[in-house]
């Protein structure tokens, strides 16, 4: 029987003996074989559908948020109470009066040479789009009927480059003159009106004048739906007394996640309120940061599960091939092919189980997206079978796959051929 396996291991020259050696030790355990390559498949399908999972929640939800507002925005700095100083009864002591400050409100007012910021920070290379905005509060009143509303005036020309309103209107156009709104559909419903209709609209500054629907937009929000009107910002100056002035800068720039830091820098050069999109949605980043952290544990706890089955399976692998291994090393065969084999197995093992855990996995993203839908029939949202993520997968399960196969195939390298043989 051990003649008939020696016999075996004569190979001809064009084929790596650790290979040809590595791969019959892995047919003669086909049970065992199976089972660990089905155990690194479904952990790579579970790491593959989660994390393909999780991509595409946040670019569903960053594609939802970025859609309806701009990276940046421009405010003008807030007003503030200062104690008031006066002298002592002494001398001539400066103190400040023991006093209660109280907040002051925040009234409506313009960003104090907004044209030249916005020029300075359309210089900037990171910069696309500088929108300016009039905004206010509103109140439009249609017979015995009246709503609270927010007056939006802009530039059409720019604000559609930032929010693409186009893909938002349900009825009627775009466009917007001087004597021309767009209104939410759930403010539509509330006040009965259509496109063509005209509303009486009043600013909380006083100014008042007549509009002309002429698009009905729905942005995916109840809400914002029964508030917000769109209107030329000529007319949004005039009807708020910003003559002139504007409330608010929208800036886009080219990388979202940078914009944290552009809104830094531009608060600097400004002294405006720049606001980034990232500290708006904070609480969204607190519970994206929670699921990449539990997606990291999984991943952990299923990459340590695949090692340790690896690393069993040869073990049990070295004690059963104690002989053929002893019989290797008395053929000749230096211990460093010996380590190479069983590293082989592992590698084999951990490529195997990837290549079928990859091709799981996207099935089970396919199937998820299939039954999985909106109450139209539409998928939830899209999902994007990235590349690297599949490749680094193979990457992971082959790194796990030598890593838990190095002590078994260092165990199997120091067997002496003598006692190996004598069993």
């Amino acid at each position: 029987m051990t003649e008939s396996r020696s016999v075996a291991y004569t190979l001809p020259s064009w084929q790596p003996f650790e290979w040809i050696v590595a791969l019959r030790f892995l047919r003669e355990g086909r049970i065992q074989t199976a089972f660990i390559i089905s155990g690194i498949a479904l952990g790579v399908a579970v790491i593959v559908f989660m994390s393909a999972l999780l991509v595409g929640v946040q670019a569903n939800f960053m594609q939802r948020v970025l859609t309806g507002q701009a990276h940046i925005q421009l405010l003008p700095a807030k007003e503030v109470v200062r104690p008031q100083q006066g002298k002592n009864a002494g001398p001539a002591a400066t103190v400040l009066y023991d006093a209660i400050v109280q907040a002051p409100l925040q009234r409506l007012k313009s960003i104090d040479q907004w044209q030249s910021i916005a020029q300075q920070i359309g210089r900037m290379p990171e910069v696309l789009v500088v929108s300016p905005a009039a905004t206010g509060a509103g109140l439009i009143l249609r017979g015995d009927t009246s709503r609270a509303i927010s007056i939006i005036g802009i530039k059409p020309e720019l604000y559609f480059q930032i929010v693409p309103l186009a893909d938002k209107i349900i009825r009627g156009n775009l466009r917007l003159t001087g004597a021309d709104m767009l209104i939410g559909s759930e403010l539509a419903t509330d006040l009965g009106v259509s496109t063509g209709d005209q509303l009486h609209v009043t600013a909380a500054s006083g100014g008042a004048t007549i509009l002309r629907v002429t698009g009905i937009f729905d942005l995916g929000n109840k809400g914002a739906n029964a508030r917000t009107t769109f209107v030329a910002l000529r007319t949004a100056q005039s009807l708020l007394g910003l003559v002139g002035g504007v409330s608010v800068l929208d800036v886009t720039v080219q990388d979202i996640y940078a914009a944290e830091t552009i809104a830094l820098r531009i608060r600097a050069a400004t002294g405006t309120d720049a606001q980034s999109w990232i500290a708006t949605n904070a609480q969204f980043f607190v519970a994206v940061g929670a699921q990449q952290s539990s997606n990291t544990v999984i991943r952990l706890f299923v990459a340590l599960s695949v090692a340790l089955g690896i690393a069993s399976v040869l073990v049990v692998s070295v004690v059963q091939k104690s002989r053929e291994i002893g019989i290797l090393r008395a053929m000749g065969i230096s211990r460093g092919q010996i380590l190479r084999l069983f590293l082989l197995q592992g590698g084999v093992l951990g490529l195997g189980g990837a290549v079928l855990g990859a091709v799981l996995g996207a099935l089970g993203l396919l199937l998820w997206q299939q039954l999985q839908r909106n109450a139209d029939g539409t998928p939830l949202f899209p999902l994007s079978f990235d590349p690297v993520l599949f490749i680094s997968a193979l990457g992971l399960s082959m790194l796990t796959g030598l890593v838990s196969a190095f002590i078994p195939a260092l165990r199997a390298a120091r067997l002496d051929p003598v006692v190996a043989i004598r069993g």
